[in-house]
């Protein structure tokens, strides 16, 4: 079962010392020593680039790799002991105190976390008492995670009710949960009890969720890659044909598609491929006037008659 984040977030500072002491390590040797896939571990180097001891940007980590071996290219620029500035020692005790308060996070953990946020509270002096005077409230997405990451932990069933705008209704199913992953948005993956088949889920979209005391039991599966995003088409999959005006070129960068041909009006004529093609239909809506599905024709249709439904009740508004 894939590690919690919070499991990766451990790995990954150790990464950051075996590495300091091993300049050119080979990617194998680093994957094997720390029980990882090599995806992951790239996964990872992808990450601590935009890591550092600075939030303003300077003084990020130097690394990078060709595949085979990793390079840190500036071990010492980021060895100095590290210099708060008032502002991000306020934003670093505001964040720690509202982590802590999250829904479901691990006791250990929590009692951790206010250790070093005690620490940091006497090594930040008056900036301390700024933070104090500040807070911040996480929304439903953050208790999801918690709760997710700790049924991940305890390998734990849960129960969710679930919005689908493809069918724009919201289900109820239980699931044994797999891992947490973030494209875009954060996604949790899992085997769910309903379908008996693994789904991903986009936890902005769950309405509610519970802990059951059942032992999560997900089959063996091999984990997807993401490296090519979260949305990978079949070439069995139906293909549907959209135009979009010059308003509505994002459509090429945001879908995965066969092919993009420029139209006289600066529009494009999009070829895609989707398991679901009913779900584009929230796409055409969302186009308005800057798109519309050309093929298969009873989609086209049905999008006609959603776009004038959705018209029909404005205008009863």
């Amino acid at each position: 079962m894939a590690a919690n984040a919070i499991d990766q977030t451990r790995r990954m500072l150790s990464l950051v010392t075996y590495l300091r002491e091993r300049p050119g390590a080979h990617v194998a040797d680093v994957a094997r020593a720390f029980g990882i896939t090599e995806d992951e571990l790239i996964s990872d180097l992808d990450v601590l680039p935009m890591c550092g001891t600075s939030f303003r940007g300077g003084d990020l980590l130097d690394i990078d790799t060709d595949g085979d071996r990793i390079w840190w290219h500036n071990p010492d620029d980021v060895a100095e002991p590290l210099r708060l500035a008032a502002d991000e020692a306020t934003a670093l005790l505001v964040a720690a105190r509202a982590v802590a308060t999250l829904p479901g996070l691990r006791e250990s953990d929590r009692d951790a976390l206010l250790r070093a946020t005690a620490k940091l509270e006497a090594a930040a002096g008056e900036a301390a008492g700024a933070s104090a005077r500040l807070s911040v409230t996480f929304e439903s997405e953050g208790g999801v995670f918690a709760e997710v990451d700790r049924a991940i932990s305890e390998r734990r069933r849960l129960w969710v009710r679930y919005y689908s705008p493809a069918r724009d209704e919201l289900t109820e199913r239980e699931v044994d949960p797999i891992r947490l992953f973030a494209v875009g948005h954060t996604y949790m993956e899992a085997w769910c009890r309903l379908s008996e088949a693994r789904r991903t889920f986009r936890l902005d979209r769950v309405a509610e969720i519970r802990i059951l005391d059942e032992h999560a039991a997900p089959p063996e599966l091999e984990l997807r890659d993401l490296s090519a995003g979260l949305v990978q088409p079949s070439a069995d999959d139906p293909e549907v044909v959209v135009e979009v005006g010059p308003g509505g070129r994002w459509v090429a960068e945001y879908y995965p598609h066969d092919r993009a041909e420029e139209l006289p009006d600066g529009g494009l004529r999009i070829t895609l491929r989707t398991p679901d093609p009913a779900s584009l239909r929230r796409l055409a809506l969302r186009l308005g006037s800057d798109g519309r599905i050309v093929a298969p024709a009873e989609l086209a249709d049905s999008a006609r008659t959603a776009a004038a439904a959705a018209l029909a009740a404005y205008e009863g508004v």
